[in-house]
């Protein structure tokens, strides 16, 4: 007999199977139905927004209520005002085609339970955003929505408002004939309003210039407005002091007229000086701006200077005595005289030690000088220490030194009739050099004193050219002594050769 063939449905087990993958598939194509449906092709577009607008990814992007896409991604971003704002990752189906640059994007309710949709506006340019490009800021508009109305009214609204009723339904509540009172009179009322009206709305009346100034004077006293209401405050306070005495509030009341006409007339005097007042404020605007970053410099400052004040009185007393005794010493005959002469000494030394001064802080020839007057006198006598000396002999004859009526100067030749001078060592020469320098002209040490030898010839100026040494300086630098200085102390003033007297012959080449 032959086996009957079964269907696979009649399978339990499959059926089971094929029905949980069902489930399994519909619950995978639900869960992600948020961000879009898989093997569907889409492209991206960035959307900047001012805020949230309560947005979350998965909400619809529509085009004329139809749905092209969905919500991908909200992130923060840096705006270019420097603001933070929203940016907005947008997933459209690819069937939707391409943005142009000036479409528009639109948040709108779904509902008034809150819920939200990117209404996208396509525009006519034939420029196109790419994929992944960016709406910029200024073609998003967020408009006030319907749910951010109702968030005004929160529990301490809706109480404020029940009890603004229930005070106008106390108010109103056993007045019925007060209020027939009032329609009654109503049209005299509205007769007498019409004229009224009109004499406001002429453009004479200046009601716009009142309530442009009305403005200006809110806007000025803005900043102030915690100080203002602290001023009511003290006016109740005043008021209330005043109603204890009505004969005095009575009485300046009744001088009020003359004081406002004195006043009037004050002030139009005043206009010109509150002109300029107000001016003057305009200009301390950045300046008082930029005191605001100075104070926590100038307040420590003050508070010193508050503390140094205090002791003001006693430094002016002193002040006084001092100021006293130099009127006394300006007004004696003999003051005069003394600051002429103390000028007159101050310009007789200035140049001394401007030229002295280098000899010691340069070449510490003052040191150099007491080191050799203790080995001057050091000869041992029988009655302590004398001088140690050696007798000089000039020449006595032969045109030296010490033969007087000389015609020419001393070449280091004698006479033909004596040797040249062989008792005294050898010839000799005009050896007349009047300086020894401490400092070149740009204030290097040039310590001529000990720091060389003789010149032979150092005559410029002679024409015949002899052995002669009449140059004030030796040419170059000589250098520093042992202990002295390569340069002339920073700050002090100098010169190279005495500027006062009689002054030798300038030679340019050794100056």
């Amino acid at each position: 007999m032959r086996r009957s063939t079964r269907s696979a449905f009649a399978n339990p087990v499959l059926v089971g199977a094929v029905t949980v993958l069902i489930v399994l598939v519909g619950v995978f194509l639900a869960y992600n139905a948020n961000r879009g449906l898989p093997f569907v092709p889409t492209k991206e577009l960035n959307v900047d927004i001012a805020n949230g607008a309560d947005l979350i990814p998965g909400n619809d992007v529509r085009e004329g209520g139809y749905r092209i896409g969905i919500v991908s991604a909200m992130d923060p971003v840096r705006l270019p005002d420097g603001q933070v704002g929203a940016q907005l990752t947008l997933r459209l189906s690819q069937g939707y085609g391409s943005v142009p640059v000036d479409s528009t994007v639109t948040i709108r309710p779904v509902s008034v339970l809150g819920s939200k949709y990117v209404d996208l506006h396509k525009g006519v340019s034939p420029n196109l955003i790419p994929d992944g490009g960016t709406l910029p800021i200024s073609q998003t508009r967020v408009p006030v929505q319907s749910d951010d109305v109702f968030k005004t009214f929160d529990p301490k609204t809706r109480r404020a408002v029940q009890l603004t009723v229930l005070g106008l339904g106390d108010s109103l509540a056993g007045r019925g004939s007060s209020l027939n009172d009032t329609i009654a009179t109503l049209p005299a009322l509205l007769g007498n309003l019409a004229p009224v009206a009109r004499y406001l709305s002429d453009p004479r009346s200046q009601l716009t210039g009142f309530l442009q100034s009305l403005g200006a004077l809110t806007g000025t006293i803005r900043p102030v407005a915690p100080a203002f209401a602290q001023l009511f405050t003290d006016l109740a306070t005043t008021f209330e002091a005043l109603s204890r005495d009505p004969a005095a509030l009575e009485s300046t009341i009744a001088q009020s007229p003359s004081t406002l006409s004195v006043g009037t007339a004050s002030l139009r005097v005043q206009q010109p000086f509150l002109a300029n007042l107000t001016t003057l404020g305009r200009s301390l605007t950045p300046a008082t701006a930029a005191l605001a970053a100075a104070l926590p410099v100038l307040n420590p400052a003050v508070a010193a200077g508050t503390r140094t004040l205090a002791r003001t009185p006693i430094l002016n007393a002193n002040l006084q005595q001092l100021l006293g005794a130099l009127r006394q010493l300006a007004l004696a005959p003999g003051t005069n005289e003394a600051l002429r002469g103390l000028t007159g000494t101050v310009g007789t030394l200035n140049p001394m030690v401007r030229y002295l001064g280098p000899y010691q802080t340069v070449c510490d020839d003052w040191n150099y000088w007491w080191t050799y007057v203790a080995e001057h006198l050091s000869a041992l006598t029988r009655y302590g220490f004398a001088q140690r000396a050696m007798i000089n002999l000039a020449a006595p004859s032969g045109g030296g030194v010490g033969q007087q009526g000389a015609a020419t100067p001393v070449n280091g030749t004698s006479g033909s009739d004596v040797p040249p001078l062989t008792v005294f060592g050898g010839g000799q020469f005009l050896h007349a050099q009047s300086y020894g320098a401490a400092i070149a002209n740009g204030g290097n040490a040039d310590c001529e004193t000990g720091q060389r030898g003789w010149p032979k010839k150092l005559n410029s100026a002679d024409p015949e050219g002899r052995n002669l040494v009449v140059e004030p300086h030796t040419p170059g630098d000589q250098g520093p002594t042992f202990h002295g200085r390569a340069h002339v102390p920073a700050g002090e003033t100098f010169s190279r050769n005495p500027t006062t007297g009689p002054q030798l012959p300038y030679n340019p080449s050794n100056p």
